[in-house]
């Protein structure tokens, strides 16, 4: 009776999450088998695997600059949108433990950036750093070519990025704040710590787990930031902005080399599970404090 019973809760269990793996696997591992395959052939305009290669698609990746430089730029931009990101929300999350006048409307206006879609919120930025009519050259009175200029121009579409995520940062470190036993900073004054110690041993330790979740998400999202690249800066100038996933819609959308940027979506992944196999190693396997 006992295994019958123990059997029918198995078979109730895969029933539950039955339609989520036929999800999984129609919508994310044919995908990802079909990009596999097909990067291994040069394809047609219609993307109809037509001559196989074997891994000529590859070599020619590897020997391109232009993948180097996309992959330069790439890196670049996920460390701006990371860091300023992650420490925007960071510190909000911070200052809204405080309680000041308008406290409820500056945490509903800080969070508002994730309600927002990228695009159009790409599309206002466009306008407020136009070089002629821009609020932001009006404002402080310049004349900066923000989207023209190589440099300006990557520095700005991270900012726009940053900003947009750093609402969703600032509502889960929020949380974790929150989850802060109040007893332990009481504990922490009897003992005679300042403020700067009962930050450093006993805020950073307990948000440890979240702030990691934090960084990740983030750093997975970074490296696949299409739209507000392609409105604001189309990955120029030259190639100033031409992150990894532009240079992969440019070549399958815009060149029809579908088995090319194929190769250029597998190396995308190996790097991305790579940096984040890195993160989950340095932070002890991704345990929390308690498990560890």
């Amino acid at each position: 009776m006992k295994n019958k019973a123990k059997t029918k809760y198995q078979n109730s269990a895969y029933a539950y999450i039955m339609p989520a793996m036929i999800g999984f696997l129609v919508f994310t591992f044919y995908p990802f088998f079909q990009t596999i395959v097909r990067s291994l052939f040069i394809t047609d305009r219609m993307g109809n695997s037509n001559l196989f290669v074997g891994l000529e698609n590859y070599q020619t990746l590897f020997t391109n600059p232009s993948f180097y430089n996309s992959l330069l730029v790439t890196l670049i931009y996920v460390a701006i949108v990371v860091s300023l990101g992650v420490g925007l929300g960071f510190l909000a999350a911070l200052l809204c433990q405080r309680a000041f006048p308008g406290l409820k409307f500056f945490s509903a206006a800080y969070s508002l950036p994730m309600a927002i879609a990228s695009s159009g919120m790409a599309l206002v930025f466009k306008v407020m750093l136009n070089r002629s009519i821009g609020v932001i050259n009006t404002v402080f009175k310049s004349n900066v070519s923000w989207l023209e200029d190589p440099t300006m121009a990557l520095i700005s579409v991270s900012i726009l990025t940053a900003w947009l995520n750093s609402g969703m940062n600032f509502l889960y470190l929020s949380a974790g704040l929150a989850g802060i036993d109040d007893s332990l900073y009481e504990s922490a004054s009897i003992d005679g710590a300042n403020g700067f110690q009962k930050f450093w041993h006993i805020t950073l330790p307990s948000l440890k787990p979240i702030m990691f979740f934090v960084i990740v998400t983030n750093f997975i999202n970074a490296f696949q930031s299409f739209a507000q690249i392609k409105l604001l800066t189309m990955g120029g100038p030259g190639e100033a902005t031409n992150v990894i996933v532009h240079d992969i819609y440019k070549n399958a959308f815009e060149n029809y080399r579908y088995g090319y940027a194929s190769a250029e979506s597998i190396v995308l992944f190996f790097i991305v599970m790579l940096f984040t196999i890195v993160l989950f190693k340095k932070n002890g396997g991704g345990k929390s404090l308690a498990e560890r």
